[in-house]
């Protein structure tokens, strides 16, 4: 991923000397469970841990080198270890292995790690859209379906939702969490045939990784199921981009993101204040789909392995990694930093002339013994004559000699406390969220 789109701490979990790293350990890890099965003397294994090369990036550079002549990754990594190693020590490394033993087993050890990392993400964003429902809960505001003014609501309910929706992504990134913490080396078809199956339980003990049954590879719809988690965290903060993109619109203007000291709007008109961290976030949410698209097709392999996946996993695991980690921290930053305009939320609310309290007055008519479609007709004649007309829809409605009700009944209809009086509901919910 381009670094504009990257943060340090997920970026190091998929750097090459992080990834060579790993492969190093798992490598050396298989040659110390080979000494409890008396198969490798134990002062080689020694010898092999005492001269392995340090990781850095002149031994990535030095495997891009040996790459070049045997046009494999793994077989050059293997061949630089040895070397600097010696012999014959040296020679233990890689015994009884396959090359995706050691890749599989190293990409689960990274995303699992990736998981702890937007686990934690998740977290930290709960607690800010917590705090900001918290704040707001009784902000009144008009709720809109099509775009359309419906019925009151409050932002507090708004946003508690959108905690709930993220609670829900973390859910899932700790069921991926658990999907892909696992390991294999069980060499070229799964078989055991080259390797003890103890060597596999030692590394996975000693990574914290559940050894699994699998082909020459891990099944990848265990990888799909991460790249899922993180597709989904894209789609939930882009419904939020979304809906702050709108309630910044010049018209609606009832919230806007933060604007720091020095910073300019556009190029050539002065004035803007545009919703970047938003729309950002939205653009950044389809690359995590398109991901999710690659990842499902590489599920399925021609027969027990092919290389087909390998090539797109080398893009799509560590970008949605990286994308989903971003997108989180720089959706916090716009939450901590969001305008919220409460006078301006109760002027559109009242702007439709009081068509917002439709559904009570259609329910009180009912109750009075109309039928629901003369009903529905009083009501929607009055309606389109309020917001034809810009007039008060109460006071068309008292001089509807149609209209026999209460004037009681009608001023209960038109308590914008009385749509509200459950919103308790959502915090409850909320408040029961970890």
């Amino acid at each position: 991923m381009i670094p504009r789109y990257s943060l340090p701490e997920m970026t190091a979990v998929f750097s090459d000397v992080e990834r060579f790293r790993r492969w190093l350990e798992i490598e050396l890890l298989a040659t110390d469970a080979h000494v409890q099965l008396g198969l490798v003397p134990a002062a080689d294994a020694a010898q092999c841990r005492a001269g392995a090369p340090h990781v850095d990036e002149s031994f990535v550079q030095a495997v891009l080198d040996r790459e070049a002549v045997t046009d494999h990754d793994v077989a050059a990594f293997v061949d630089v270890v040895q070397g600097a190693i010696g012999a014959p020590a040296g020679s233990w490394i890689h015994y009884g292995l396959t090359s995706s033993d050691v890749v599989d087993t190293a990409w689960c050890w990274m995303l699992r790690d990736a998981c702890d990392l937007l686990i934690d993400a998740t977290t930290q964003l709960i607690e800010v859209v917590r705090q900001l429902a918290i704040t707001h809960r009784d902000t009144v505001m008009i709720g809109r379906t099509h775009g359309v003014h419906a019925e009151p609501t409050t932002f507090g309910m708004k946003v508690a939702l959108w905690a709930l929706q993220i609670g829900r992504d973390r859910d899932r990134l700790i069921a991926a969490r658990s999907t892909v913490a696992v390991c294999k080396l069980s060499g070229a078809v799964g078989t055991y045939s080259n390797i003890d199956p103890a060597v596999e339980a030692y590394v996975g003990e000693q990574l914290g990784l559940t050894p699994v049954p699998a082909t020459q590879v891990i099944a990848r719809d265990r990888h799909a199921e991460f790249l899922y988690a993180c597709a989904s965290i894209g789609s939930t903060m882009e419904l939020i981009a979304v809906e702050l993109r709108h309630l910044q619109r010049t018209e609606v203007r009832e919230a806007q993101e933060g604007f720091k000291v020095g910073q300019k709007g556009s190029s050539a008109m002065p004035h803007k204040r545009n919703p970047i961290s938003a729309e950002t976030i939205s653009g950044l949410s389809r690359v995590l789909r398109g991901n999710l698209q690659a990842g499902m097709q590489d599920v399925a392999l021609w027969h027990e392995r092919d290389i087909s996946h390998s090539s797109v996993e080398r893009i799509v695991l560590p970008d949605s990694a990286t994308l989903a980690h971003y997108v989180l921290h720089r959706m916090r930053r716009l939450l901590l930093g969001l305008q919220v305009f409460p006078e301006r939320m109760i002027a559109n609310l009242e702007a439709s002339h009081g068509l917002v309290f439709s559904q009570p007055v259609l329910l009180a008519l009912v109750q009075s013994g109309l039928s629901r479609d003369d009903s529905y007709r009083i009501v929607q004649d009055n309606a389109m004559q309020a917001w034809d007309q810009g007039r008060s829809f109460r006071e068309l409605l008292d001089a509807d000699p149609r209209v026999d009700v209460d004037a009681a009944v009608l001023d209960s209809a038109f308590d914008v406390q009385r749509s509200l009086q459950h919103v308790s509901r959502v915090f409850v919910a909320l408040d029961a969220l970890d």
